[in-house]
């Protein structure tokens, strides 16, 4: 909060530094005392965003001046693109709504040239992202599909939700550009479900699941070795799945304008867990929330709850996340318009 001031010059630190820097808490204390943020995530209940969220929920006010209380709530529907679409247009701009949404929704308004979101992603106040990760396929013990080699050779179902998801956007890029043979099956609510079904048989499993929900969500099938690993999707390979045998995506992409498409896609997973202030959001109550994020990122109370949920975190802050997507943003036409074909059906 001090840097503005220090730019101010010689004249302000001797004529009002004094003032006005003893002013700025108070300031920051009565915008939030006595008051509520929600948190609304875009995705149902139990799943890894609601895990992290809820997490994140019972430790970030007490690093906001004024300690407000945090409630999370849930809003799931297209992919999180039904909160993305909320905190542009609906939500106050005042600092009392944040968004957690699947990066899907940050990236796919540019992948999907059909799009009907009334929403720009650069236009998000970007208050950090809890973790940066790698996503994987699996199947469930009882498939027939243990191997990538595998879902090369024979159809394996898949479970997925709506488009702008990972689980059903991942999928359709390994068909179309790292030869496996998922057939895609929609309008599950999230990655929960798509897990139930699998124990069922309905399904042989998911793509795009992200590793750190594994972890938090299936530690036990993890423990009891009901689940086979695929492919591990990241820019950079995941020490921890390298050390298990998971191979990286990259080797089973030859082309290269495909790997630049799919890099592209991937890029999403630099902010794997977003958090959003409405567009209009004041800059003084975006650096509030900004700090309070990071300080919760690095509060050895959070770190210890974040163990014992089983939760990654390796954060970034809103302003690295900011530029990361306008740089997405800025992508040439070629390299978007072969990524968004590699995510059709």
């Amino acid at each position: 909060m001090s840097r503005p001031f220090a730019r101010l010059g010689l004249i302000a630190v001797v004529g009002a530094a004094g003032l006005l820097l003893p002013a700025l808490p108070a300031r920051s204390a009565d915008v939030y005392a006595g008051k509520t943020i929600d948190i609304i995530v875009g995705s149902a209940p139990g799943g890894g965003y609601d895990i992290y969220s809820r997490t994140i929920a019972r430790h970030m006010a007490a690093h906001i001046p004024g300690n407000p209380a945090i409630i999370v709530k849930n809003m799931p529907g297209a992919g999180s693109g039904r909160t993305a679409q909320f905190i542009a247009s609906i939500a106050p701009k005042d600092g009392t709504v944040i968004g957690a949404v699947f990066p899907g929704a940050i990236i796919n308004p540019l992948l999907d040239e059909h799009t009907s979101v009334k929403y720009q992603p650069v236009d998000f106040a970007y208050l950090g992202t809890a973790d940066n990760g790698t996503r994987i396929c699996a199947t469930y013990a009882n498939s027939k599909i243990k191997t990538f080699a595998d879902a090369r050779a024979r159809k394996a179902v898949v479970g997925a939700s709506a488009a702008g998801g990972s689980t059903k956007d991942y999928a359709l890029m390994l068909n179309h550009t790292a030869g496996a043979k998922f057939d895609v099956v929609t309008g599950y609510k999230g990655s929960l479900d798509i897990t139930l079904a699998a124990e069922r048989g309905e399904v042989d499993g998911l793509c795009g699941w992200d590793w750190s929900s594994v972890k938090s969500q299936k530690s036990d099938w993890l423990r009891d070795h009901k689940l086979n690993l695929l492919v591990q999707v990241s820019l950079e390979p995941e020490a921890e799945l390298t050390k298990l045998g998971v191979p990286p995506v990259w080797q089973f992409i030859p082309d290269a304008d495909d790997r630049k498409a799919v890099e592209l896609v991937v890029g999403q997973q630099v902010f794997q867990r977003p958090y959003i202030a409405p567009p209009g959001t004041s800059a003084d109550r975006v650096e509030i929330l900004r700090s309070a994020f990071m300080a919760t990122m690095h509060d050895p109370a959070f770190l210890a709850d974040a163990e014992k949920t089983r939760i990654d975190v390796a954060p970034l802050p809103g302003a690295k996340v900011q530029d990361t997507v306008a740089r997405l943003y800025a992508t040439p036409s070629a390299i978007v318009a072969r990524a968004r074909r590699i995510i059709k059906p």
